[in-house]
């Protein structure tokens, strides 16, 4: 095998690849965040959530699923040398798009009124145009993402973001810079309407970042399906055909996987306002600190797991399509111990040290204890998510893409009877979303792994994967507290955190090699894997 070759088979190499991005890209919105919060307020954040849901309820329906369904049927095509039938699965997703993508944003625009309360309509109908351009995104997205090259799509989403953050904040602060203090609630609206025009400039910036890509290897790409030497050619009526086939599936999982946050969105707002007699402004207010900020942050870590779903998908579709079982379940297994070596010690970091993280990102007065504390709550949910896009992804990729749809229906039921249950039956409102979430990850993760199971004849490692990595995060969670406690004596809380995330990274990277959690071997597969040997060998930890 070429060193090439090697090089598109490492799977988490690629994986860290998107990983890191998305990283970058969680990083630069919760920056960005924290100079828009304070210009729209925590009301504004509300108005934007709810617009933001919904739109992306739509955007799954339509088009979201095209990247990961694209680099799943090219990906096998790909693998037995198809590539004429692989670039025309390319054009049959454009013209999908385009056609769904635009009634998709019509209906967004047209029907506002009906899906959102009546302050946050002004901000879907801005996001309606954004449904269109991101299904085209996601096209030329998918399409790298089949060749195994995560780079194209890394960068342009770290450039999506950097603009999505620059024309947010300025719109939303030149909408609302000669309004006084009088009217807050304007102010809000204005405000988040000027954060979703930044989304869609984002959006574009990286469709034409792509579509240059795209153009400048167009030249080597139809050389490619020139050669094709398969002597397979099927009708584009066949190939749109399969992408249904498979697009419709994805959707159902993804759309069903996601419903959770606008069925919570909406189940809140509605029993707060109509049975509780919240004022609108107030229970947006209360949900703008839930999603805007302590999801915000619980994002971040999960990022790396929607990076390893994404990265994941067309190695073991490839593998699957082969009949190569066993490298099918090193994937699987290798994907599962990296993601909860970066979830675990995540979750734990969230959890004892919330109050300042949301401090040094989020530092409003008002809202600051309360925010603190959601995200201590929401802190174990970033385990269960991450394993559970995980394995939605492993599922996909060897064929089984209705199996996650009926277990997001199941978990999605249970979370709906809890929510409602717990918001009528008691005053806990904002950790009644908190209880709802959890719910809904952790039956995802127990019906995934189950079927993972069943399907793969697939085992995992529950000491390796598990319960050394949560001993290595305790620890960790352990020593951060008492170094976060002594700096806070010294020094300004927010100044504080750096020292002690600093050292929390190292002493878990200490402790996780010292119960040997990671493999040399595993490490080299690592983005940066060889350094961290360097270094583990320097301190004679390994």
């Amino acid at each position: 095998m070429s060193q090439v070759q090697k090089k598109k088979d490492n799977f988490v190499a690629q994986a860290g690849i998107l990983a890191m991005a998305g990283i970058v890209v969680r990083i630069i919105g919760l920056l960005y965040r924290s100079p828009l919060t304070s210009i729209i307020g925590d009301e504004g954040n509300g108005y934007y959530s709810f617009a933001y849901n919904i739109y992306t309820i739509i955007l799954l329906i339509s088009s979201y699923s095209i990247p990961s369904a694209i680099a799943k049927v090219m990906a096998q095509r790909i693998a037995f040398g198809e590539y004429r039938n692989a670039h025309r699965i390319f054009k049959c997703a454009i013209l999908y798009v385009v056609v769904v993508g635009g009634a998709a944003s019509l209906f967004a625009y047209f029907a506002a009124p009906y899906l959102v309360v009546e302050n946050a309509v002004p901000v879907l109908r801005i996001f309606a145009p954004t449904i269109f351009l991101s299904g085209l995104l996601g096209v030329l997205r998918g399409y790298f993402q089949a060749h195994r090259t995560m780079v194209p799509t890394s960068a342009s989403q770290v450039l999506e973001q950097i603009l999505n953050a620059c024309v947010s904040i300025g719109a939303a602060w030149l909408l609302v810079r000669n309004l006084g203090d009088g009217d807050k609630t304007l102010k809000a609206v204005r405000g988040a309407s000027g954060s979703a025009l930044g989304t869609g400039s984002g959006v574009l910036i990286a469709l034409i970042f792509m579509l240059a890509i795209y153009l400048r290897k167009r030249k080597n790409i139809l050389a490619e399906v020139e050669a094709d030497e398969s002597g397979k050619e099927d009708s584009y009526g066949q190939l749109f055909k399969v992408l249904l086939l498979v697009v419709t599936p994805f959707i159902l999982s993804t759309f069903i996987y996601n419903l959770s946050t606008s069925m919570n969105q909406t189940i809140y707002s509605k029993i707060c306002m109509q049975i509780k007699h919240f004022a609108q402004d107030e229970a947006a207010t209360m949900y703008g600190i839930f999603s805007g900020k302590s999801v915000v942050i619980t994002n971040i870590p999960i990022a790396f797991s929607s990076a390893m779903a994404a990265a994941l998908i067309p190695g073991i579709s490839a593998a699957f399509a082969k009949g190569n079982i066993d490298l099918t379940k090193k994937k699987v297994d290798l994907a599962e111990k990296v993601t909860m070596m970066i979830a675990i010690p995540s979750s734990v970091g969230l959890f004892v040290l919330a109050r300042p993280i949301m401090q040094l990102l989020f530092p409003q007065k008002a809202s600051l204890d309360m925010a603190a504390a959601l995200l201590r709550a929401l802190a174990i949910t970033v385990v269960f998510y991450s394993l559970s896009t995980l394995t939605n992804a492993v599922l996909q990729g060897i064929g089984k893409v209705s199996v996650p749809v009926y277990h997001a229906a199941i978990a999605l039921v249970a979370q709906v009877i809890v929510l409602v249950v717990l918001l009528i039956g008691t005053n806990i409102n904002l950790y009644a979303l908190v209880f709802a979430s959890a719910t809904y990850s952790l039956l995802m993760c127990v019906l995934n792994a189950r079927a993972v199971r069943k399907y793969l004849d697939y085992q995992e490692d529950m000491k390796q994967i598990f319960i050394k990595p949560f001993l290595a995060a305790a620890f960790m969670g352990l020593v951060a507290w008492f170094v976060f406690m002594g700096c806070d004596l010294l020094m300004d809380s927010r100044i504080a955190l750096i020292p002690t995330l600093a050292i929390a990274i190292i002493v878990y990277f200490i402790f996780i090699i010292k119960f040997g959690a990671v493999t040399e071997t595993e490490m080299k597969a690592v983005p940066s894997g060889t350094k961290l040997i360097r270094a583990a060998k320097k301190l004679h930890l390994m």
